[in-house]
């Protein structure tokens, strides 16, 4: 297989490196309009080919497309890669907006193609044992998830820190709770410098008794990458800063009686031993790559699909209108209402 990269930047050279060491690619291609970034590339994988012209690889005789450029021109190239018969894979947020995702989506299927959306965390070892212990029920059933992830960050000149930072956080809720059903959403934040945001709030509640919160900011002066799982029979937190334990499951909760003769409520609370799980520490972007090369060559959809793609997509295009209608209730759906 023959893999083509377009765009350079921060996560570009990764990609390259990790497609070049895959066992089944052949070649690898690799475009960007800035001179000193192939300079770079070709100093640490001379045998990657390189041009300024993304043309060369969207034409070319790549298999698979790999698109890692600002999300306004996710999907332009994504769309002309399709068109000519290529396989994709594309850096979160999958594209701008629904309506761009439904029609790559359609197209992909139409020509019998793959897209796979680079949600990195998914194939990420804490993530994958989290998921492990969420089918096991562990956790029984979940009641709410609390996501924090601040930094004194790079500001993002086309995107606000919910497009930036929440797509993370937004894929692994969506793949730990998978057939949990989300059915509104709201927002608030605040943009303090460049008029796009750089601090903000999601709320988002299922259609079973069960609650998320997102904390997203740039102007932090603590770096926190920290998830907590809250269920019915033990609780959990994953702390990404942490470089051992960093999952932690509680034997911890509540136990809640009701008596109906009295009116009142007996709460007793729970709290009991603590254990860490073994976590699998390869390279996530590995794990990805092996999985999208997987899915190409067995006609599959991917773990993560373009489908899974357009759901993040879906939960931040809501975002930005529960901001921009000063945090009201929008309901999710195929269209996005405000209650």
């Amino acid at each position: 297989m023959k893999v083509g990269v377009i765009g350079l930047g921060y996560w570009g050279p990764n990609l390259v490196r990790n497609f070049s060491a895959h066992s089944e690619v052949t070649e690898v291609a690799a475009s960007d309009i800035r001179e000193e970034r192939l300079k770079f590339i070709r100093s640490k994988f001379p045998a990657a080919k390189l041009t300024t012209n993304y043309n060369d690889i969207i034409e070319g005789d790549s298999d698979l497309v790999v698109i890692a450029t600002p999300v306004a021109t996710h999907h332009p190239l994504a769309k002309a890669a399709l068109l000519n018969g290529k396989h994709i894979w594309v850096e979160k947020p999958f594209t701008a907006s629904i309506r761009e995702a439904e029609e790559l989506i359609e197209i992909a299927e139409r020509k019998n193609l793959k897209i796979f959306v680079d949600h990195t965390f998914i194939y990420n070892g804490a993530v994958i044992k989290i998921k492990e212990l969420l089918d096991k029920g562990e956790l029984g059933n979940i009641l709410y998830f609390d996501s924090e992830r601040i930094n004194l960050g790079l500001f993002q000149k086309d995107v606000n820190v919910i497009w930036d930072l929440a797509p993370h956080d937004l894929s692994i809720m969506s793949y730990l709770m998978k057939g949990m059903k989300p059915k509104a959403l709201s927002a608030t934040g605040i943009a303090n410098f460049n008029g796009l945001e750089n601090l903000a709030h999601i709320n988002i509640h299922f259609e079973q008794n069960c609650f998320a919160h997102f904390h997203v900011n740039w102007v932090s002066p603590v770096k926190i990458r920290r998830m907590i799982l809250g269920g019915d029979k033990k609780m959990l937190v994953y702390d990404d800063m942490e470089n051992f334990e960093k999952i932690k499951v509680y034997d911890s909760g509540i136990e809640y009686k009701s008596t109906e003769t009295i009116h009142e409520a007996l709460v007793q609370y729970r709290i009991g031993d603590m254990f860490s799980p073994k976590v699998n520490q390869t390279e996530a972007l590995a794990l990805g790559a092996k999985e999208c090369i997987a899915a190409i060559n067995e006609n599959r959809q991917p773990l993560t699909s373009g489908y899974d793609g357009l759901d993040v997509v879906r939960l931040l295009e809501a975002s930005d209108l529960s901001l921009k209608n000063m945090g009201k209730m929008i309901e999710i759906g195929d269209s996005l209402l405000v209650t």
